[in-house]
């Protein structure tokens, strides 16, 4: 970017020891928009309401230190964008962005664009916002393992770890308490933090507020039905059943050879268009129109009905509703016919949340679209909602 400059490398240990967990590595100045004016028209070009600016902002890409999967040392980076306001004291929002398949379909990669605007927009109505891109997005090395909901979790709160070592150099402090948002994959990962945060498991941090958008909460048991029975939008189904069968044997052996779970010719090429190289351009020309032309019988068998490792693995996917009682102000928020994350996901993390002793409040954002897409259109609304209620919660 015309407008980047480097900062100098700093390591400051935040909060927690294992690892170096969230070390600052690096941090880099990445643009300033000087004005409310200027912010406005980003994300008005972006899709985004303009209507919600109070301030300018100035963005940074953040890289630091976290850990993979299996709890071994790696990094990480993300967006941190500041408003510029007079306030020294700022509370943080958290934003957990969705699905990618290229490293810069990330936050801190991005400017002006879809999967930045929440940060930008956050920050522009007074709070920090920090958006972490993830493990093997951004700058960080490696695959990404898409829908681990331990490891989103992990580099979320190290993100803010990160963050708040680095706000007092730009004048700022971040205030304990942290509000928490994300929008499709990320709205997973939104609720993995939140319960992280309400667990303690950060000595500083603390959950303030939780709206998570649009997520597929109950992943084995909801969404991927869903997609073998068609509700999805077709190529949407296709992208996600190869993305889930490829980052998921990455990190729990679900086979042995492409061609268990894939027909020819994507048994050869499927994988590769998952190593973070590939755009998504490149990833919807490289599948097949229909799951039948992707998948072969054991393919389906294995995503319809779970066995082994999988079955493990969406225990955990699953569980981000279930046996927890938020204890701040909560709601979900989703769009009426989306079209990628069904809403049943919704229903089932809300009667999860209620069995468990809450009812939290389901906000149906309508019929809203973006470039077509109800699924996407959701985050952009939901952005506008969030920003507003996020505000009020601060006040109070």
């Amino acid at each position: 970017m015309a407008d980047a400059a480097a900062a100098p490398t700093t390591h400051a240990q935040v909060g927690h020891e294992e690892h170096g967990r969230g070390t600052l590595v690096s941090a880099e100045k990445l643009y300033t928009l000087e004005s409310a004016q200027a912010v406005a028209a980003e994300l008005g070009r972006a899709g985004f309401d303009d209507g919600i600016v109070r301030h300018g902002v100035v963005a940074y890409r953040l890289v630091y230190r976290t850990v993979d999967p299996h709890g071994r040392p790696t990094t990480a980076s993300g967006l941190f964008v500041l408003p510029l306001s007079s306030e020294r004291r700022l509370q943080a929002v958290s934003f957990a962005h969705g699905t990618g398949s290229h490293k810069d379909d990330s936050p801190s990669m991005s400017r002006g664009e879809f999967v930045s605007a929440p940060a930008v927009a956050h920050a522009s109505a007074g709070a920090a916002g920090v958006a972490p891109d993830y493990l093997g997005m951004g700058k960080g090395p490696g695959p990404h393992p898409w829908m681990d909901v331990t490891s989103e979790s992990t580099a979320s709160l190290d993100m803010l770890r990160a963050a708040r070592a680095f706000a007092p150099r730009t004048g700022h402090v971040l205030e304990r308490t942290v509000q928490v948002t994300g929008f499709s994959q990320g709205a997973s990962a939104a609720l993995a933090l939140g319960r992280a945060l309400q667990a303690g498991e950060d000595r500083w941090f603390r959950l303030g507020a939780l709206a998570p958008v649009s997520g597929a909460y109950d992943f084995g048991g909801t969404e991927l039905p869903a997609l073998l029975a068609g509700r999805l939008e077709p190529k949407s189904g296709v992208v996600y059943a190869a993305y889930t069968l490829v980052t998921f044997n990455r990190l729990h052996h679900l086979y042995d050879s492409p061609g268990e779970v894939f027909r020819a010719p994507y048994d050869r090429t499927v994988e590769a268009l998952f190593d973070g190289a590939h755009t998504g351009e490149q990833l919807m020309r490289g599948t097949p129109g229909t799951l039948d032309d992707l998948l072969t019988a054991h393919g389906r068998e294995l995503l319809a009905h779970p066995t082994g490792p999988l079955v493990a693995a969406l225990r955990t996917t699953d569980a981000v509703c279930r046996n927890w009682i938020p204890r701040t102000p909560t709601r979900l928020y989703m769009a009426t016919g989306d079209e990628q994350a069904v809403t049943a996901n919704t229903a089932e993390c809300h009667k999860a949340l209620l069995k468990s002793g809450v009812d939290v409040p389901i906000v149906d954002l309508g019929p809203v679209d973006y470039h077509g897409s109800r699924h996407l259109g959701s985050n952009v609304a939901a952005t506008t909602a969030i920003v507003r209620w996020f505000g009020q919660v601060r006040a109070q």
